[in-house]
């Protein structure tokens, strides 16, 4: 999840033109950038400016970044004499859009230490009022709609790496800080996991509804699956324990060969946030060092660990269409009662697939590649999905980080395999039924 997935194309022509529909873009547009900065009130200037590796921002980058995409895909298009806030801000906060012109190295996004914050606060600012201008007088086209909304669908992608980002970046503070203080929640007992048959056959999958989606999800296409099985919750802190104390990460066969090489070349013994104090193991959340939970979801977990998992538990990973045929055979639904939450839950006692969404994103074991007769949008903003279907995973569900709207059966997110920072974790399934 890098950056915007690129929209399926929406038919907004007709229904554009309602007052209401533009009226609640507008507010959307308001209520989703506000949030944004929202996000970035309990840091300091020098949190927001720092980079705690290649593959994570800062945050001010992110604040800048998603106004830049405003600014050069709607503003650019729709303004009629439109002048960039400032041309060096096309080079900086361009992220891979080779379209549109050069890029600054990501590696070195932390090195802009100017323009400083508030130039970024002033830059989204202006850029807000300048929209505002554009959806007075475009807010009728439907083609303004969907790019607008694809800018929004994208900033809210961001909010969730702002997140991700700055709890690497704060990990890595021998003063383990928080990014805000969160109540110590009381352990709950591990409901049993179950598992649950799911016949097989011949079954749709892909985008099926008529709003948002991106164009990774579709087009919709018709996929055989053997009858498997699959956990009815996620795997825990505790069950994942186990599999330390078992020898997990000290035996080869459990490892798939560069697995193996990952885990040996850099001495990886435990989940990335984890850390064992005193015999009690600890882990880092966006609240500070916190006693590990045993029945939360374990998260933070690259696919290669998950494999060697899953292997162990004597199971495997779900296959991205096993994942997302069970969710609708079953009507998981998305939470829609977020409240706010930086940590995962531990599991209900209730029956059925639990934990499909808001908790953590779940590894399958499906590489990233385009559906039957999916194709390349045209344009600068129909970079950033086709050329990325290599060399990656895909994951499903959500996090409890994952902005609402962003949950559903078809999303799919995708990472490399040895990534960790971001808050994925293990569903388990087996092959029958039985």
């Amino acid at each position: 999840m890098n950056d915007p997935r690129v929209p399926h194309p929406i038919d907004l022509q007709g229904r554009g033109s309602a007052p209401s529909v533009r009226e609640n873009l507008r507010s959307r547009y308001a209520r989703i950038r506000a949030h944004s900065f929202n996000l970035a009130k309990p840091l300091s200037e020098e949190d927001c400016c720092a980079q705690s590796m290649p593959d994570a921002s800062p945050v001010k980058w992110h604040l800048a970044h998603t106004t830049w995409f405003f600014e050069t895909f709607v503003l650019e298009k729709y303004e009629k004499d439109f002048k960039p806030f400032l041309p060096a801000f096309r080079v900086l906060f361009n992220s891979y859009y080779n379209g549109v012109g050069e890029k600054h190295p990501r590696p070195q996004r932390g090195m802009l230490t100017r323009p400083a914050l508030r130039e970024i606060f002033r830059y989204r600012e202006k850029i807000n009022e300048r929209m505002e201008q554009i959806f007075a007088q475009s807010g009728d086209d439907g083609a303004f709609c969907a790019l607008a909304e694809l800018g929004l669908q994208h900033e809210q992608q961001h909010q969730e790496l702002i997140l991700t980002d700055i709890k690497h970046l704060l990990a890595l503070n021998p003063l383990r800080p928080a990014y805000r203080e969160e109540e110590q929640e009381g352990s709950a007992a591990v409901s049993a996991m179950e598992w649950l048959a799911v016949d097989g056959g011949l079954v749709e999958i892909g985008y099926d509804g008529n709003g948002f989606c991106f164009d990774n999800e579709s087009p919709r296409h018709k996929q055989f699956l053997n009858a498997y099985s699959l956990a009815s919750r996620l795997v825990t802190n505790g069950e994942y324990l186990d599999f330390i104390a078992n020898g997990g990460y000290r035996d080869p066969r459990l490892w798939l060969s560069e697995g193996w090489d990952w885990v040996q070349a850099n001495n990886i013994v435990h989940p990335i946030y984890w850390e064992r104090v005193d015999d009690r193991w600890k882990e880092f959340t966006l609240g500070g060092m916190r006693p590990l939970d045993s029945a939360a979801p374990a998260a933070h977990i690259s696919y290669y660990e998950a494999d060697a998992f899953a292997r162990w538990a004597g199971a495997r990973l779900p296959s991205e269409a096993e994942w997302e045929h069970a969710a609708r055979e079953h009507e998981a639904a998305p939470d829609r009662d977020r409240h706010d939450r930086l940590r995962q839950r531990p599991a209900r006692n209730a029956a059925g697939l639990q934990q499909m969404f808001g908790e953590a994103w779940q590894w399958t074991q499906s590489s990233y590649a385009s559906y039957p007769g999916y194709l390349w949008p045209e344009g600068a903003v129909g970079e950033y999905n086709g050329k990325f279907m290599v060399n990656q995973y895909v994951l499903r569900g959500s996090s409890c980080l994952t902005p609402a709207g962003h949950s559903r059966p078809s999303y799919r997110n995708f990472f490399p395999a040895t990534a960790r920072w971001q808050m994925s974790g293990i569903r388990l399934a087996k092959d029958g039924s039985g």
